[in-house]
């Protein structure tokens, strides 16, 4: 068994019982159609139930195939990923779609706007002739996907999930939480209070969901641009953030930025860590400064929560708010457990309305949070905090 595949099954707690995941693959290349299955096939909780050359192919076999999970190339030809997109959600309101897209600009574009008409997240394929580390970050990257979003269930994503939208500031409603079926009963968390320092920093953790996420949020954060920076972190690759920034900047109104190494964090800046980078902030001689840094991934994440989080707390102290949105995995808590030791606070989205409930599940389980809270409640609850409020 390959380094990657035990790393997969190790983190894979279905039981043999539990029926497979049906995977379609989508894709011109014919090499890259038989490399998924290949991997797919190796999982004991997935299968392969069928394939395709083209979107039109996907859309006239998808009945037959009856997927839980499509896996779409964007660029191919007859139809291409993100034409196909929309009829393939019209055929199957249910259906989780991860786009597969190559790691350029149109290629984060195209992948945004598919967040936007309703695909459930992307993974950027490497180019041809990459190394093997990039190959296995890949198939890392798409086993945890599929296995994450094909389990969260029908009738929860079909609530998630946008009839349509033109642009990703639109693109996921908030939910309440009463509206969706919950899981079985899961132990009280147990919450902290809030930290009694009126806050003077604003740290934003997200990855699977978090663009959708982010684009519901920035919009509504007007005044706490007013009075302190907004540093965010969010799982990405190069150029997907740049992307990312320029959507947000759109849907906000305020200028959202990858900043440069040694810029000054400033109330009103609103950073976005750059992938394929760690972005800290360090305490200059004139006040906090950004510090990029191109040392080894953390949590298999670069750039990584934890290291923008346990950083701020050199300048904020017990002034530090931080935010830990839908994601995989468990990036943040270690950051989070700096900002509790520091005095500061932690907020946790809630399961009802994550894409993937694992980052902010695991600050919560951790006892780390002040609250844990549905996306269309975090604005107003943040922006009280910053006007003095500590309930």
């Amino acid at each position: 068994m390959s380094a990657v595949s035990s790393v997969l099954a190790a983190a894979n707690p279905m039981s043999g019982a539990a029926k497979p995941i049906r995977v379609m693959i989508v894709d011109d290349a014919v090499v890259v159609r038989s490399l998924l299955t290949r991997w797919i096939e190796t999982e004991s909780d997935m299968t392969v139930t069928g394939s395709a050359r083209t979107g039109r192919e996907a859309i006239e076999e998808l009945e037959r195939c009856d997927p839980d999970v499509v896996v779409l190339d964007v660029d191919m030809p007859v139809l291409d990923g993100i034409s196909a997109l929309p009829e393939l959600l019209r055929k199957k309101r249910d259906l989780v779609v991860i786009m597969a897209s190559t790691l350029t600009r149109h290629g984060a574009e195209i992948s945004l706007k598919a967040l936007a008409l309703g695909a459930a997240d992307y993974v950027p394929k490497p180019q041809a002739g990459l190394d093997a580390a990039a190959s296995a970050s890949f198939h890392r990257e798409l086993i945890e996907k599929i296995r994450h979003l094909g389990r969260r269930g029908h009738a929860l994503w079909r609530q998630l999930r946008p009839a349509a939208a033109p642009d990703l500031p639109a693109a996921i409603s908030p939910r309440r939480a009463e509206s969706i079926p919950q899981p079985a009963a899961a132990p009280a968390l147990s919450l902290r209070r809030f930290a009694l320092a009126v806050p003077r920093v604003l740290l934003i953790g997200s990855s699977t969901g978090g663009p959708q996420a982010l684009a519901a949020l920035v919009g509504q954060l007007g005044k706490v641009f007013e009075r302190a920076p907004v540093l965010i972190t969010q799982h990405m690759p190069p150029t997907f953030t740049t992307v990312l920034a320029e959507h947000l900047t759109r849907g906000s109104g305020r200028r959202v930025h990858e900043p440069e190494h040694g810029e000054a964090v400033v109330a009103g800046g609103v950073y976005v860590a750059p992938g394929g980078r760690h972005m800290r902030v360090v305490r200059g001689a004139d006040g906090p400064t950004i510090a990029l840094g191109d040392d080894p991934a953390i949590n298999f994440c670069k750039p990584s929560v934890d290291a923008l989080f346990a950083s701020a707390v050199e300048s904020w102290g017990a002034a530090s708010l931080a935010l830990v949105l839908t994601g995989m995995g468990s990036d943040g808590t270690r950051g989070a457990q700096a900002i509790i030791a520091a005095g500061g606070s932690v907020i946790a989205q809630d399961e009802a309305t994550s894409v993937v409930w694992g980052m902010p599940r695991s600050v919560a389980q951790a006892g780390l949070c002040a609250a844990v809270l549905p996306l269309d409640q975090i604005a107003g609850k943040i922006t009280r905090l910053f006007f003095g409020d500590r309930s």
